[in-house]
């Protein structure tokens, strides 16, 4: 028998998204409640505690009172939104994080799904300050540009409905100026940093897929490594990795720009690490789709690890 999925919140842009990933799949069974009855307790309290899997695609507190309501201890979680991702008992959803964290998605049944800036940023850094090239203290700085399916419902109407109150024309835009993004505390804690980073994301006018780049003084880190260095460790961490490629420094040197919109519609995530080798400084960049590595291709794929299914079944 199939496994049952669950997704509660499928009308939002992740839920869609999550819906279109896994409908036609075979190897599971997707259940679904009726339009009518989504606001009703009970029938989505029945659904939630039917299914072998929920994929809670909700605000950050829907989210915690759709955990509520699963009373069912045979049940298995991925929640997508931020409710848990710092929390004691649940599973950070990034495989590919250390080489024994696969097994501990495999056996939880909590995985809260990375944020999208996070997976990129977590992605850089964890290795480097595991290896200890990168020291816990030192001051991270993390620049990023989404498109603006990133914000959800109330940033894709600013750029595409011209009836909406917030619609704009801008091209390009900052935001969070008050520094208290909601991924920075995962990325801190994920990343092991001891000192808060500074995190500035900025939105284009394009739907979907981002940029986040780390730069770093090399100059100032212990034993002054070369760019060849930070390469390495990233190498090494990801080696054998389906969808984290570190691309190769002969690649990297040719390369002259990066199209944020490069690898939508996929699951990779692709490092890149830019930078002179007798310049002492470095670029970390990352590129990947928020709404696929960082948001509903990423949830798939804990899920398949959860279910014990193919790692990448629905994510070719």
């Amino acid at each position: 028998m199939a496994p049952r999925v669950f997704i509660d919140g499928e009308a939002g842009t992740t839920g869609l998204e999550l819906r279109q990933r896994l409908d036609g799949r075979a190897d599971i069974e997707l259940l679904s409640i009726a339009p009518e009855r989504r606001k009703d307790p009970a029938a989505r309290a029945e659904l939630l505690n039917a299914a072998d899997m929920v994929m809670l695609c909700l605000p950050d507190e829907a989210a915690k009172d759709a955990v509520t309501f699963i009373t069912n201890d045979k049940v298995k979680v991925i929640d997508a939104s931020t409710a848990f991702r710092t929390a004691d008992g649940w599973t950070y959803g990034f495989p590919e994080m250390h080489k024994g964290h696969r097994a501990c998605i495999a056996a939880s049944k909590r995985v809260s799904n990375c944020g999208c800036y996070a997976t990129a940023a977590v992605a850089l850094l964890h290795p480097l300050v595991h290896s200890g090239l990168l020291p816990a203290n030192y001051p991270v700085s993390i620049n990023a540009v989404s498109g603006y399916s990133g914000g959800g419902k109330s940033m894709i109407a600013e750029f595409e409905d011209p009836a909406a109150a917030n619609y704009t024309k801008v091209a390009y835009r900052i935001y969070a100026l008050e520094l208290q993004h909601k991924h920075v505390p995962e990325i801190q804690k994920h990343a092991a940093l001891r000192e808060r980073p500074i995190f500035t994301p900025s939105v284009g006018r394009y739907k979907q897929g981002m940029i986040v780049e780390v730069p770093l003084n090399l100059s100032l880190l212990p034993g002054e490594p070369k760019v060849g260095d930070v390469h390495d460790v990233l190498r090494q961490a990801y080696e054998g990795e389906r969808f984290v490629e570190v691309v190769p420094l002969e690649t990297v040197r040719a390369t002259k720009s990066l199209d944020p919109e490069a690898v939508n519609n996929t699951n990779m995530l692709k490092l890149y690490v830019f930078g002179a080798e007798a310049g002492r400084q470095a670029r970390l960049v990352a590129l990947l789709d928020n709404l696929g590595k960082g948001a509903s291709g990423q949830a798939v794929q804990n899920m398949n690890i959860m279910l014990g299914l193919p790692e990448a079944a629905g994510l070719a």
